[in-house]
């Protein structure tokens, strides 16, 4: 699956697409639908674990995201507003299931090493074993997998995840390290010595 690179022309665009529909040309909102239907279906599912689940996640936060669009402010990009909407559809979908998050504190942070170049991700990701990485990030738990999709495939920004979960920087930064961790353990057990071959 083909993930989008966002740019300021990309904003731009969106940015018209929007005006668009609130000037009362709803089919221009078909182009934003276009543009992120992947990834919000891919968000989704990362939470959710289930397709019908995901596919009920995806349709009713565009639907949420088109009646709440005046509300959109351009202050972070449309796609992280989007994603904050999915984020929290997918979380009340599954409420029921007990989520539990770590106290994080400074000393955590001072005793981990928390830089995100991870080459060996990259290195699997731009390769023939795109197949493994997907089957990794589908084994993780919920939420890292959804942090891990959102940080690596996506290339959002601590901020950008920040504004869509709620979660403060250093959280999200300790759960992305303990994530990638996770990811690569997966990816040593699916790949074994082909992993060792590309690192």
């Amino acid at each position: 699956m083909k993930y989008a690179s966002y740019t300021k022309m990309d904003t731009t665009t969106d940015q018209k697409y929007i005006d668009k529909v609130l000037q009362g040309d709803t089919n221009a909102f078909s182009y934003l639908v276009d543009k992120y239907k992947n990834m919000t279906y891919t968000v989704a599912l990362k939470i959710v674990r289930n397709i019908e689940d995901a596919e009920e996640v995806a349709q009713d936060s565009f639907i949420k995201a088109y009646s709440q669009l005046h509300t959109f402010k351009g202050n972070s990009k449309f796609s992280t507003w989007l994603y904050t909407i999915v984020y929290r559809n997918a979380i009340s979908k599954i409420r029921k299931k007990k989520i539990t998050t770590t106290n994080i504190d400074s000393f955590v942070i001072e005793n981990h090493k928390t830089d995100f170049d991870f080459p060996q991700i990259e290195a699997i990701k731009n390769g023939e074993q795109k197949k493994y990485v997907a089957e990794a990030i589908d084994n993780l738990p919920e939420m890292d997998a959804f942090l891990i999709t959102l940080f690596y495939l996506n290339e959002s920004t601590v901020e950008e995840i920040e504004k869509i979960t709620g979660l403060t920087k250093t959280n999200i930064k300790v759960k992305i390290f303990r994530a990638r961790k996770k990811l690569y353990n997966e990816l040593s057990l699916l790949l074994k010595d082909e992993l060792k071959a590309i690192i």
